[in-house]
């Protein structure tokens, strides 16, 4: 028997929540107003975390940066958090398998806060939630991928990460877990070279048996 993962990643936006159209639309109309110089904005900070953001596009505005932030609130207070297809039921399984769960995202707390009141069930379906406070550095470097497998006392080899943006599947390889890519925010000729597998939805996995093989269905671009 080939050995089975001991537990599974998840990113939030793009992987668990349908939501990276919505920051598409925001960050769009943040570039063309503060950023006009850069047509695709709203594209090119994909993956990237609010700090990361404001040091390569808004560096030492302090004033700007608090303005954004405050903006940046009140969009998420506002946003629907509608689920990507087939990943709750495809979580429910993995815990009845006794596979470990864990949100591992760059979002922060007062984020997650909105999220929480829309989907207040996400704390219970997810065996570990960790956020950009429990993290030392951002995607792409892999440190958050490492300590979502130390929470459960498991080496990187052990899980699989789910991921769709590239710093944050540039950071699960560099973690040395499998690293399964969601053609949700980007295409899949962009990100096929950054992962092991490319799905479209949690619909194009199987329910998982006992085997690795089986976790992981089809390869890469065989959906």
């Amino acid at each position: 028997m080939k050995k089975q993962f001991k537990a599974a990643l998840f990113d939030l936006d793009g992987v668990v929540l349908d939501t990276e159209g919505q920051y598409t639309e925001f960050w769009g109309g943040i570039g063309q107003e503060l950023r006009p110089d850069i047509p695709d904005f709203g594209q090119r900070i994909k993956g990237q975390t609010l700090t990361q953001i404001f040091d390569a596009w808004f560096p030492g505005d302090t004033s700007l940066q608090a303005d954004i932030t405050r903006r940046l609130d009140d969009f998420e207070a506002h946003m629907t958090y509608q689920y990507i297809k087939g990943v709750h039921a495809y979580v429910e399984h993995l815990r009845t398998q006794g596979i470990h769960t864990a949100i591992v995202t760059s979002s922060n707390q007062p984020k997650m806060e909105s999220v929480y009141r829309s989907r207040p069930e996400l704390t219970a379906l997810f065996d570990r939630i960790l956020t950009a406070e429990d993290f030392r550095e951002s995607k792409p470097s892999p440190d958050c991928y490492l300590r979502g497998a130390a929470v459960f006392g498991l080496c990187p080899e052990e899980c699989v990460v789910f991921e769709d943006s590239v710093n944050g599947l540039k950071a699960g390889r560099a973690s040395g877990a499998h690293v399964i890519g969601l053609a949700t925010t980007n295409p899949r000729e962009v990100i096929e070279n950054l992962c092991d597998e490319v799905i479209d939805d949690f619909t194009s996995l199987p329910l998982i048996e006992e085997t690795e093989e089986t976790l992981m269905g089809n390869k890469k671009g065989a959906i």
